[in-house]
């Protein structure tokens, strides 16, 4: 599902993101990306949709070498990942149900198509009854949770979060993790980084520990290892 061989990142100022990172990532798996702010999560993270490319090294999602598509395939790739962000970047003026279904109308989904799509995945994040309210007036767990319909209403294989309870009150973050855990019992597999280290430790997953740009971890069921 997701491979990456002896992957570097340097970034123009000359900071090594990425020191020879080799990781496998099979389908179905929930992997949660740990460490130290800097380490290199987010880099390795955005590896994985194509916001960032590496300096050398192979990348390969669903047997696509992401070296190797044009600029042009990069929102086809992205068609089949959901991608989750901590500050849910949602349309101010759509509704909930214009913000999920955007992601379908930009691939000139049927009408008839999208309206079940979108009601569905509402109805799994539990905001079916707020289909017709705008971001501002929702809080940011509900916010969150939108993000999270908007991610998977194209059926996508992978679902990649990163920092996705960031901004989130404890009680909401269990809430969303529940919903992650849902989607992953679909079959969808999860990158998750994180530094919520009690949702970690409660909810034991693979966990991937990145420090100073290289995996020092690598744990079936790990902790999270770090100090809150």
């Amino acid at each position: 599902m997701i491979e990456m061989q002896d992957v570097y990142k340097t970034y123009p100022n000359g900071v090594i993101a990425l020191n020879g990172i080799s990781v496998r990532i099979k389908q179905g798996e929930f992997v949660y990306v740990v460490g130290p702010s800097g380490a290199g999560k987010s880099t390795f993270i955005k590896m994985m949709y194509r916001e960032e490319n590496p300096t050398s090294g192979k990348i390969m999602i669903n047997g696509v070498n992401l070296a190797n598509i044009k600029n042009s395939k990069v929102p086809l790739l992205r068609r089949n990942i959901g991608i989750v962000f901590q500050d849910f970047k949602l349309l101010p003026k759509l509704t909930v149900y214009e913000n999920v279904a955007f992601a379908l109308e930009v691939i000139e989904e049927s009408p008839k198509n999208i309206r079940k799509r979108v009601m569905e995945v509402l109805d799994l994040v539990r905001l079916k009854h707020k289909a017709r309210f705008y971001p501002d007036e929702l809080s940011g767990g509900e916010q969150q949770r939108v993000s999270i319909a908007r991610s998977i209403v194209n059926n996508p294989a992978i679902v990649i979060a990163d920092e996705p309870t960031g901004n989130l009150d404890p009680d909401t973050s269990w809430e969303i993790m529940d919903i992650f855990e849902r989607i992953n019992d679909r079959g969808t597999t999860i990158v998750m980084a994180t530094h919520n280290r009690e949702i970690v430790n409660t909810i034991r997953k693979r966990v991937i520990a990145i420090e100073r740009g290289k995996i020092v971890r690598d744990e079936v069921k790990g902790e999270y290892g770090y100090e809150a």
